[in-house]
């Protein structure tokens, strides 16, 4: 999801959510925003794809409709696969959705900007970053500069972290100052033509992935 538009609740507090599926398209709607379509499900995969080659315990921020959990938690490489998803009614749609689901996934619910401070330190090999927030949220550069420290404490040396993709060729200001190596892998993507958070609805999008040396 490009431009999420979800802010972080206070309390229990939960937004509406509701799965939307009409005229051949797949909406995960919160607060009556698009937070995520089915069409995404090819750049998913391959964030996924790219996050497993940097080992085998992964954790995953934001379920979404599940295609990245997925795709990483049936990777044969893969020994653990932790998703954390901050709204209870994502998880049951999704569950819903997805009966028999991999040993390897284990989906917990929590705040991101509170969890990411107790996960151990070099406890994951990469970290898949793909939540709901509000534009206030990705401008707030004193949480950012609070959080990503804690990110790359958390990887391994070597762990890899990919926030979900670009559809303009920039690089993510919020993690740039915290990492020294990246790499950027270009796909071509349609979207759908009520698609509302994309740059276009077709292009090519930018999977960045964060390099913990």
């Amino acid at each position: 999801m490009e431009n999420p538009t979800t802010s972080v609740p206070s309390g229990t507090d939960q937004p509406p959510i509701e799965l939307i599926e009409q005229n051949g398209e797949v909406t995960l709607s919160i607060g009556g925003e698009q937070a995520m379509q089915a069409w995404e499900r090819d750049l998913m995969w391959a964030g996924a794809d790219l996050l497993c080659e940097y080992g085998r315990d992964f954790y995953e921020v934001g379920l979404g409709l599940g295609l990245s959990a997925l795709r990483i938690a049936r990777n044969p490489v893969t020994r653990s696969h932790r998703v954390l998803e901050l709204f209870p009614e994502v998880e049951r749609l999704f569950r819903e959705r997805n009966p028999g689901l991999p040993g390897t996934l284990r989906i917990e619910q929590g705040d991101f900007f509170r969890r990411i401070f107790e996960l151990p330190s070099e406890s994951v090999d990469g970290i898949l970053f793909d939540p709901a927030l509000d534009m206030a949220v990705w401008e707030d550069d004193a949480l950012w500069l609070r959080t990503v420290p804690e990110v790359v404490r958390v990887l391994r040396p070597g762990g890899a972290f990919v926030p979900f993709f670009s559809t303009k060729p920039e690089l993510r200001r919020q993690y740039l100052p915290h990492f020294t190596e990246m790499r950027v892998v270009r796909r071509p993507y349609t979207a759908y033509d009520t698609t509302a958070y994309t740059y276009g609805t077709a292009g090519d999008a930018y999977i960045q992935c964060f390099l913990k040396s």
